[in-house]
């Protein structure tokens, strides 16, 4: 779920009225959303940066707001306020208006884009006036909207252009690296593509996006009439036609490898900013050529209508409102609505700011959304059913309250960790360890799945030295393994780990756990009937210190003092003993 940045005074000015914050977060929930922070700048920066903070740094108050993931027009303080407006009847729906094409600002795609990034869309707002504040929030969209629905970039990529600043008709074409040479965006001198790519290599936001062309034999770029390159999309714009407070007309194109994605972002974008033209909600159309000589104008800006019934709306969402009031309902969300059929159907115009409403599911939602879900009335289920407890978490509550009986401390880590924890700081080599990796990490502490619980306890301990010894900790939580025979490739599996950390190993206190909980679940000391331990070894535990737990011939899992290299590995100077098993076979 996206989460946007507003100045709270801003906001509350273009909002016309100051609320609290507890008034404010009452209204954020009754329109579907969630503030889910009061921060600063100052203070956002502390959070990451540490205390060192330089000075100059904001510190009005930021509203952060958590925004549904397909509701694109509420990611900028101009989309957002709009829709609060409409929601709360302070103003009707804006309506846009396509205004005709001109053929100097139209777009030729060359048949050399469909190797790389095969189309393209574009538009014109005229007569645009920014101020600070708005150019910041319409670059801020931009880059919402790379991080959504654009995919980082490799769906859609964005350029927009000081119109003033450059000629028309425009091209989109794609040649050789080598043959691109441009200035690109706050550079001081022209550099050919391949010199752009390195020096990009180690920018921090820009070296995320390079892969998605760096192999590719063509480079897709956006020229003018007169050969002055825009964009090297989807990596960098142009310096010459960059974007200022003094731009008075945009020229906005998206290149993109999926054409529907090209065509919401386009159309959030205008729909947003075209309230700052000198014609409010006046949006230019734009002809793009395809290869083969036919166009198609864009934005499409299209508004269709849906047809709902009013009965299944009410059975839906368990109220009982007429068509009217519904109708009203659905007008407060930017759907404008008429009832038919004597009141038993609604005709719903969806604009074009609303790409997110795909189905009569979704109209349902805004109805339940506007009447507001804390005003449905709850009611007992219509079908009778029965319910309980699932076995393996029963057991893992009981299990829980005994190891806190024993003096263990219960710990709930990250189910992600890196390749090294659950490998090579225990000795093994990744290819040997069942774990379902992350195709696309964010940080290289979230890898892989864990496969055991106990490198999670390890840096617990590793993050609390300063507490007294001995330290006992312990967690009852799921791994995952691969399992070519499961359907999704993987499974599940509860496991309770214990560690103890102090002076002494202490190895005999993690056995009397593992003796506690098999007495507690009735397995008796007996290598028929029962458990048993055998000795084994493993590169994590001491040499001739683990063991194995076998419950009726399988191993369960293992105990045993953990190695000297393991604890050097996870920054722990005190001996460790450790249990782990799976408790799956007990239920």
């Amino acid at each position: 779920m996206p989460t946007i940045s507003v100045n709270r005074d801003s906001l509350f000015s273009a909002l016309g009225k100051t609320y609290t914050d507890d008034e404010f977060q009452e209204l954020c929930f009754e329109f579907g959303l969630e503030l889910d922070e009061v921060t600063t700048e100052k203070q956002m920066l502390m959070k990451e940066q540490g205390e060192h903070v330089g000075a100059g740094v904001s510190e009005e108050i930021l509203y952060r707001i958590d925004i549904p993931a397909n509701r694109y027009d509420l990611l900028c303080l101009e989309g957002l306020v709009d829709g609060l407006l409409v929601f709360q009847g302070k103003k009707p729906p804006p309506q846009y208006v396509l205004k005709k094409y001109e053929d100097c600002h139209s777009l030729h795609l060359t048949p050399a884009t469909g190797q790389i990034r095969p189309y393209a869309v574009a538009a014109v707002l005229k007569g645009i006036t920014f101020t600070k504040e708005s150019y910041d929030s319409f670059i801020d969209l931009q880059d919402k909207l790379h991080q959504n629905i654009c995919r980082k970039r490799t769906l859609v990529a964005i350029g927009t252009h000081d119109l003033d600043t450059i000629q028309g008709p425009f091209v989109y074409d794609a040649l050789p690296p080598t043959d691109i040479k441009f200035k690109a965006l706050n550079q001081t001198k022209e550099m050919t593509a391949p010199e752009l790519m390195e020096l990009y290599s180690t920018h921090a936001q820009l070296k995320q996006y390079l892969g998605i062309i760096r192999d590719s034999p063509v480079y897709p770029v956006i020229k003018d009439k007169n050969g002055i390159v825009l964009s090297m999309p989807p990596i960098i714009n142009g310096d010459h036609s960059k974007i200022t407070l003094d731009t008075k007309n945009v020229f906005i194109e998206c290149t993109a490898t999926d054409l529907t994605k090209a065509i919401v972002v386009l159309d959030t974008i205008v729909s947003m900013f075209s309230k700052y033209c000198s014609n409010q909600y006046e949006v230019e159309q734009c002809k793009v050529f395809a290869p083969d000589g036919t166009y198609e104008l864009y934005p499409k800006m299209c508004t269709r209508e849906e047809t709902i019934s009013v009965e299944k709306a009410n059975n839906y969402i368990g109220i009982s409102e007429n068509g009217d009031n519904l109708a009203s309902l659905l007008s407060r969300m930017c759907l404008s609505s008429t009832t038919e059929d004597d009141g038993r159907t609604l005709r719903v115009r969806v604009p074009p700011t609303r790409h997110d409403v795909i189905h009569a599911c979704d109209l349902y939602e805004d109805i339940a959304i506007a009447y507001g879900y804390n005003r449905i009335v709850r009611r007992p289920a219509r079908v009778v059913t029965t319910g309980g407890q699932d076995p393996i978490n029963k057991l893992t509550e009981q299990l829980r309250q005994e190891c806190a009986h024993a003096g263990y401390t219960e710990a709930l880590t990250f189910t992600l960790c890196s390749r090294d924890d659950v490998a090579t700081k225990l000795g093994v080599k990744i290819e040997d360890v069942p774990a379902a990796h992350i195709s696309n990490p964010k940080t290289l502490e979230f890898q892989v799945v864990r496969t055991l619980l106990l490198p999670g306890l390890l840096k617990t301990l590793a993050a609390n030295k300063k507490m007294p010894l001995p330290m006992k900790l312990f967690e009852i939580s799921d791994v995952v393994l691969q399992d070519k025979s499961a359907e999704t490739g993987a499974r599940n599996e509860r496991r309770l780990c214990a560690v103890h950390c102090g002076r002494a190993a202490g190895f005999q206190l993690v056995h009397g756990l593992l003796d506690r909980a098999m007495a507690l679940l009735r397995e008796p000391w007996d290598k028929d009937t029962g458990y048993y331990l055998k000795q084994c070894e493993d590169p994590a535990y001491f040499p001739g210190r683990c063991a194995a737990v076998v419950l009726r011939g399988e191993v369960v899992g293992k105990v045993g003092v953990l190695g000297p290299a393991l604890l050097a590995a996870f920054e722990l100077t005190n001996p460790c003993s450790a249990l782990e098993i799976n408790i799956q076979p007990f239920v």
